[in-house]
């Protein structure tokens, strides 16, 4: 139920839930306060309506957008409290003629306000905007003056309706004493405090405090181009909740040894970049992005196969390589859009041999086994904590742009593999982390996810209430006490940099001018990283069940933290072999285990689950008597296979692979730009 109502009202905590319910019921309260002229019911539903919104709007709670686009935005709920008020005066013959002239004059006036004012906040934040957005670029010399203080832009519709209520405290306390003077002097107050933020606004947009223009800047980027000389791409484009597919190769590009940029092509995916030393370019319009000098590139690596990546496809002077966000055995791996580039890099002989199979036009030859440099961060398993039950994480992908019952095991299995492990008579502790796009498409799986969690909780609740775990969960805490305070801790450093960093949506130019990371600035965030993973496994029991979402943990740090895992075909289980632990895949489509296994790579050393999950058992009995895990052999062979041999390492091939394509690169450069001067110019035949 709890899950539901925060779904309902598109919060995303229970004291979000209780606020908006607060919030909805104060405009009922509101109403029938002014339809029977009860001044302290209407004042104090009034109260609650103002506190409330309020709250909402600091938090960022989805159901401020909702509402939005429900056309019950901000300034919508502020006219209805106004209208209402007005309601009351009639209702409760406070309506003197003189008190109501000034109430409907002085909002009149404070509302004509606002077209001006919204007009001047967009025409500033669009002048502030620069044709390319970045990150560690040093902008000293393309004059970026400081634009309007954080106090007049933050917020700024939310500040500006505020101002109104001077003028609708003093209507109210007009009504209630009968003086019309308290109602002008709020009026006064309200329409002064209108212009002069108006007027405060204004100079911001003087020549001298706005950036260069959109000519002006294209042109200096093109130089620093040309003076940085950066040879190799790490080229991404995608939605704001896509932005770990770039991330992922972000430490991996930062160790080349070659100069290298990230070219980004959705403003929104800056916030939701890593913290990294690399040259950041976000060129939203794709004229300015092929307009700009590219040409000392020599490489450009894509994460994903959309259709943006066409605007640096197109130039010729470099090399263009898929490298992907994981190696697994869906379609995804063999799309026939891969053609489009010169190579294909994958993990292992594994990614060689899908595309054979699948014969999509990727020739063999244009394929290089690279590894994957991202895995280092997975641990073997280690020898279990004596007294400890182990943990199994299910982990299941989304559901894709298909109905195809192969794409996830969430709709048919989910439940049921919760459930299982959940009633296990040697008992385990579950983790779930669902996929970030799940019920993004199909309301199925939204549905199943919900679910899932429902059952998580009410498990984890009994669990709780268990004698079993009773002394334990005594014993320790204190220790949980003292990890949640030293996560609180570590959250109140990431919001205060991620207030300093809001300005990033409005004032475009200055955030550009000013993210340049500090030297040791990765390394400290790397560290506090660590430091919060540390802290979030400790502030909860190791015998607790629970639901994982958001961006942290990461799903290496739930795999550190697992025995084994459930999952499905997808890049999750080609990453998880990394750690020889056992695992099982759900074969939701029904192909049995033998087509199963001869389809998907990837599950040849896993236990393969149908829909009820009923092998669950043989998982477990891996889990528990290491004498009983028959496939630990053959994933030693399948790491090989999917992931590629341990020596050379991933990384010393991945810059190999950079090293030959560029000097390929520069051959072809080097070949094209010889021929002209090599050709004989034709002479005119004589005439006869």
């Amino acid at each position: 139920m709890k899950a539901l109502l925060q779904r309902v009202l598109g919060t995303t905590t229970a004291g979000e839930s209780a606020t908006a319910t607060l919030l909805f019921l104060s405009y009922p309260g509101m109403l029938l306060g002014a339809l029977i002229g009860n001044l302290p019911l209407f004042a104090g539903a009034a109260g609650v309506s103002l506190l409330t919104d309020h709250v909402l709007h600091r938090r960022r709670a989805p159901l401020i957008g909702r509402l939005g686009r429900a056309r019950a935005g901000l300034t919508i709920r502020f006219l209805l409290r106004e209208l209402l008020l007005l309601l009351l005066l009639v209702r409760a013959d406070l309506a003197e003629p003189a008190l109501l002239t000034v109430a409907v004059a002085g909002f009149v006036l404070f509302h004509a306000f606002q077209a001006p004012h919204t007009g001047l906040v967009m025409m500033l934040r669009r002048r502030r905007r620069l044709p390319v957005a970045t990150r560690n670029i040093d902008l000293s010399t393309l004059p970026v003056p400081d634009g309007a203080p954080r106090g007049l832009t933050h917020r700024a519709t939310e500040k500006m309706l505020h101002l109104e209520l001077p003028l609708f405290a003093a209507v109210l306390t007009a009504a209630v004493t009968g003086t019309i003077e308290h109602a002008l002097i709020g009026a006064a107050v309200t329409t002064l405090a209108a212009l002069l933020y108006l007027l405060a606004l204004l100079p911001y947009l003087r020549a001298g405090k706005l950036p260069p223009s959109p000519e002006h800047t294209l042109d200096w980027f093109d130089g620093w181009l040309r003076t940085h000389q950066p040879t190799v791409a790490l080229y991404f484009s995608g939605s704001q909740d896509s932005a770990y597919q770039v991330n992922m190769w972000l430490e991996t590009v930062e160790r080349l040894d070659a100069k290298a940029v990230v070219i980004l092509r959705e403003r929104n995916i800056l916030p939701q970049l890593s913290t990294t030393t690399l040259p950041v370019l976000c060129v939203p319009s794709a004229v300015d992005l092929m307009n700009l000098d590219l040409s000392m590139l020599r490489v450009g690596l894509y994460p994903a196969n959309v259709g943006k990546n066409l605007h640096l496809l197109r130039v010729p002077t470099m090399k263009h390589v898929f490298i992907g966000h994981g190696d697994s055995d869906k379609l995804a791996s063999i799309n026939p859009y891969t053609k489009a580039y010169d190579e294909v890099w994958t993990a292992g002989r594994a990614g060689r041999d899908r595309y054979a199979l699948a014969d999509v036009g990727v020739r063999d030859e244009d394929i290089v086994e690279v590894g994957r440099p991202q895995l280092a961060p997975i641990r073997p398993a280690g020898k279990p904590v004596e007294g400890r039950i182990p943990t199994i994480l299910y982990a299941p992908t989304w559901e894709g742009w298909t109905d195809d019952p192969g794409n996830t095991s969430l709709i048919l299995a989910g439940e049921n593999i919760v459930r299982r492990l959940i009633e296990s008579p040697v008992p385990v502790r579950v983790l779930y982390k669902p996929h970030p796009f799940t019920g993004m498409r199909s309301p199925a799986a939204r549905a199943a996810d919900q679910r899932i969690r429902a059952l998580i909780e009410k498990a984890a609740a009994d669990r709780a209430a268990d004698p079993r775990w009773a002394a334990e969960s005594e014993r320790t805490a204190a220790e949980r006490a003292r990890a949640l305070q030293m996560l609180r801790e570590i959250d109140k450093r990431r919001a205060a940099d991620t207030e300093s960093d809001e300005l990033g949506s409005w004032d475009d130019a200055s955030v550009s001018r000013d993210a340049l990371t500090p030297p040791g600035r990765a390394a400290e965030e790397t560290a506090l990283r660590a430091e919060w993973n540390e802290a979030f496994w400790r502030s909860f029991g190791w015998w607790e069940h629970r639901v994982v979402t958001g961006p942290a943990p990461l799903l290496f740090d739930c795999f550190n933290e697992s025995a084994a895992l459930v999952s499905d075909i997808s890049s999750v289980v080609s990453d998880f072999v990394a750690s020889g632990k056992p695992y099982a895949v759900t074969d939701s489509a029904g192909l049995g285990a033998e087509e199963f296994r001869r389809q998907n790579t990837a599950v040849r050393a896993a236990v393969i689950l149908d829909n009820t999950a009923e092998g669950l058992t043989e998982l477990l009995a891996a889990v528990h008597d290491p004498a009983a895990d028959t496939l630990a052999e053959e994933r030693v062979e399948l790491k090989e296979y999917l992931l590629g041999p341990d020596r050379p390492t991933s990384p010393e091939r991945f810059q190999a692979a950079i090293d030959d394509l560029t000097a390929r690169a520069e051959a072809r450069n080097n070949g094209v730009i010889r021929i002209p001067a090599q050709a004989t110019p034709p002479t005119t035949a004589p005439a006869p």
